[in-house]
């Protein structure tokens, strides 16, 4: 597992996801009023929502900084989507195995309806730590020596601001 996290393509990945994550965080706590979301590629990230570029260029560099010394926890973010998929995961084995050896008709399905709940309500609050540990291990790597964002760009999808922000490492 190591060696397929580390590898380049993964690794900026893993990078840029984490300096995505604080720069949404900076972004947090400095009030932005806008909801924001982002998404990472090995060449750097895109944020989806309204912000002025030169806002959010310097909110890369915040975070960028703080992420070098030694801020590593903006590298885990609540919202993620690891979060997401975790407790779909979670959740869904367990629905599954509450459904396992039984008939198919729906009678027996709705007289299963009550365990499935149960089961997938306690994985979902089981998944909750699981997310970030994953997020922490898997998907980001805190450790960005040497990245460095080198230009904001916003083009509008649709009607919808997104901007591209490009890293270097």
């Amino acid at each position: 597992m190591e060696n397929i996290r580390n590898r380049k393509p993964i690794l900026s990945t893993r990078r840029n996801h984490a300096l995505e994550h604080a720069t949404l965080q900076v972004l947090m706590e400095k009030g932005h009023p806008n909801r924001l979301g982002g998404m990472s590629d090995p060449r750097g990230f895109w944020v989806l929502g309204e912000i002025d570029p030169e806002t959010l260029f310097n909110a890369v560099e915040e975070a960028r900084t703080r992420l070098l010394n030694g801020e590593r926890e903006l590298a885990i973010h609540p919202n993620c989507g690891t979060n997401l998929a975790a407790a779909g995961v979670v959740g869904g084995i367990l629905a599954w195995l509450a459904m396992l050896g039984m008939k198919k008709n729906w009678r027996d399905r709705f007289d299963r309806l009550a365990n499935v709940v149960t089961l997938v309500t306690l994985g979902l609050i089981v998944a909750q730590p699981l997310g970030p540990k994953l997020q922490q291990s898997l998907t980001t790597d805190a450790n960005i020596e040497g990245l460095r964002a080198v230009q904001v760009k916003r083009v509008n999808h649709e009607g919808m601001p997104i901007h591209r922000v490009t890293t270097v490492s």
